[in-house]
């Protein structure tokens, strides 16, 4: 996959002040133009990247038991996984995270390695 096959979003469409987590009315107001993007761009999959969004399309908490499980949000596939800051702090995850991804590849029918 090319950067052409690989569609990123986030929650919020403009950074809350000092890059913090939005604010659940942050978030309520920025959702219906997630959920347009994502009906627009009609994903096969879609990866979650941490707690923030785990928490805002799937309503859970819990991201270190939630990552590697497949989902469902609308009818589409989800992978929830770490967020990359998250593992530049923690960088005993990333093979966590490249299991994760290797689900993905696999569900899309490509080679992981």
């Amino acid at each position: 996959y090319g950067r052409d096959d690989v569609y990123i979003a986030n929650i919020v469409k403009c950074r809350p002040p000092g890059n913090r987590n939005p604010q659940d009315a942050e978030a309520d107001k920025c959702l219906p133009y997630l959920e347009r993007q994502i009906e627009l761009v009609d994903p096969k999959v879609i990866v979650l990247l941490g707690a923030v969004p785990l928490n805002y399309l799937l309503n859970m908490k819990g991201i270190m038991r939630s990552h590697g499980k497949w989902m469902s949000y609308k009818g589409i596939d989800v992978m929830p996984s770490f967020h990359p800051a998250f593992l530049l702090r923690k960088p005993e995850h990333k093979r966590d995270a490249w299991e994760d991804m290797q689900k993905v590849m696999e569900k899309l029918g490509k080679p992981s390695a």
